[in-house]
């Protein structure tokens, strides 16, 4: 493909998810994480990696890791944006041996799980397209569960909200994301 269809459909492909992406937290209540959703995107060093390796049907992301062993887009990724588990691993230095520590997983705020859950709701509507089904981000996170460095209580919550979203659909379990954000908001967890 060349670079210049590439970047007008990875230029596409980003409008469309953060729309998405947007329209969802809205709904929610999270309009300033809607408005900021994925705006590192746009800058080089995830655009030009993305129209470079864009397809149309998948993250850009996963056919760089298949061309150079890693993706230099999603470190640059997932460092910048709160809503990716993988921002909140850390290192406990804190275990048997402090000159050997060891990545762990921490918890995610709730506000930064529910960007997550939409994040993932949009890019399924993507890649999907209009075969989208609400199960489609419940299967794509019980494909890759075992490899996944997650906070437990992460993991559980989020299994939790994608199956609501497969059984019971968006209505309602953005009624249940609202309410779940209501509870940490009062209970100042915000």
């Amino acid at each position: 493909m060349s670079n210049i269809k590439g970047a007008i459909g990875h230029l596409r492909t980003i409008n469309r998810h953060r729309r998405l992406v947007r329209k969802h937290c809205f709904r929610i209540g999270l309009i300033r994480q809607g408005l900021m959703h994925d705006l590192s995107k746009y800058s080089p060093s995830e655009f030009i990696v993305g129209a470079k390796y864009f397809q149309g049907t998948r993250s850009p992301n996963n056919a760089e890791r298949e061309a150079i062993g890693y993706s230099s887009a999603w470190l640059h990724h997932k460092g910048r944006n709160k809503h990716h588990y993988e921002y909140w691993i850390d290192y406990n230095v804190r275990g048997k041996d402090p000159d050997a520590p060891v990545l762990i997983p921490v918890e995610m705020p709730k506000k930064y799980l529910a960007e997550m859950i939409m994040d993932r709701i949009a890019a399924s509507k993507v890649y999907c397209g209009k075969n989208y089904k609400d199960d489609d981000s419940l299967k794509y996170f019980l494909s890759g569960i075992e490899k996944a460095p997650m906070h437990p209580n992460t993991s559980r919550d989020l299994e939790f909200y994608l199956r609501m979203l497969a059984d019971k659909g968006e209505k309602e379990t953005f009624k249940a994301i609202r309410q779940m954000l209501k509870e940490d908001k009062k209970n100042g967890r915000a």
